[in-house]
């Protein structure tokens, strides 16, 4: 006989923008998230008896985002997700787990004429700030917390060679290649026990992601990459390495191609290997590697 071996709902693309305005300085600072919170528990028999005496309305739980918003600090990310899912969990007795997911947009502060501007802020790239959290009865508060977005790119020092070569191998080996990717990093904290602990570790939360931040770039500008996979792994083991309250790190890296062209058919003008300085950026097919390193 059928059963549901699991569902989940709630609301998706919550769009929140909070300002805090400093009233004795005039400075103001925002904060522009996306919320997605989906919410699990003895809710089968409004999929398999048509009985919506256990759903609490989507509209409901949007409207519910917006004012955990209002009552409460959404920085750092991690604690806005943990209060929000608790309060379900605490509010109605059926749901067990709510699963929230914040997307941070980038807004950063103008300078103008040398000097940060009070009110006034610039989208300087697509790069968001991510957590995920889950907040269980049972089981506690899990948090990933995470960069995607952060497009980098380096014109030398990568090089990739050695790699498997049979009938199926027409890549040439490179001692130089450009590097370029979209850095989506994830970091996995160890769980906590309930929101308690949550709040007292709220000043790891913001320390973390600059580390792994800088981290990230650092490694990248400065690592003789050998290929993308060492690159990462350095990455992840610099990151568990200066933040202890993280159990794992995962990175997806795509390998963004940038192609030499062959532009001797023109009057013999050198433009590959030592003489390339035009290139083809791709969009597709590109490389895409993943790992997950955790603790021993």
């Amino acid at each position: 006989m059928p059963r549901v071996a699991a569902a989940r709902y709630g609301k998706d693309n919550v769009r929140v923008y909070k300002v805090h305005r400093d009233a004795a300085t005039g400075v103001q600072t925002v904060v522009e998230m996306t919320v997605c919170c989906l919410l699990e528990g003895d809710i089968e028999t409004s999929y398999t008896k048509a009985d919506n005496s256990v759903v609490v309305a989507t509209d409901s739980i949007k409207n519910t985002i917006y004012i955990i918003a209002k009552q409460h600090p959404v920085t750092p990310p991690e604690l806005y997700a943990s209060i929000l899912g608790s309060h379900f969990v605490e509010k109605y007795s059926h749901i067990h787990a709510a699963n929230i997911k914040v997307v941070t947009h980038r807004w950063t502060r103008m300078s103008i004429d040398g000097e940060p501007h009070p009110h006034s802020f610039i989208r300087d790239s697509e790069e968001t700030r991510n957590v995920e959290a889950r907040v269980s009865r049972q089981d506690g508060i899990t948090i990933k917390s995470g960069i995607a977005g952060l497009t980098v790119l380096k014109s030398t020092g990568s090089a990739f060679h050695g790699y498997v070569q049979d009938e199926y191998t027409t890549l040439r080996e490179t001692w130089d290649r450009i590097l370029s990717t979209d850095v989506d990093a994830t970091w996995k904290w160890k769980t906590f026990a309930g929101l308690k602990n949550v709040e007292e570790s709220i000043p790891k939360f913001d320390k973390a992601w600059e580390s792994a931040r800088n981290t990230t770039l650092k490694l990248f500008a400065e690592d003789a990459s050998a290929s993308v996979q060492a690159t990462m792994y350095k990455m992840s083991e610099k990151i568990l390495a200066d933040v202890p309250d993280v159990a794992t790190v995962s990175y997806e890296l795509p390998n963004k191609h940038y192609f030499e062209l062959d532009l001797s058919w023109h009057k013999g003008l050198q433009n590959t290997g030592k003489d390339a300085e035009v290139y083809v950026p791709q969009s597709g097919p590109n490389g895409l590697i993943k790992c997950e390193v955790s603790r021993d």
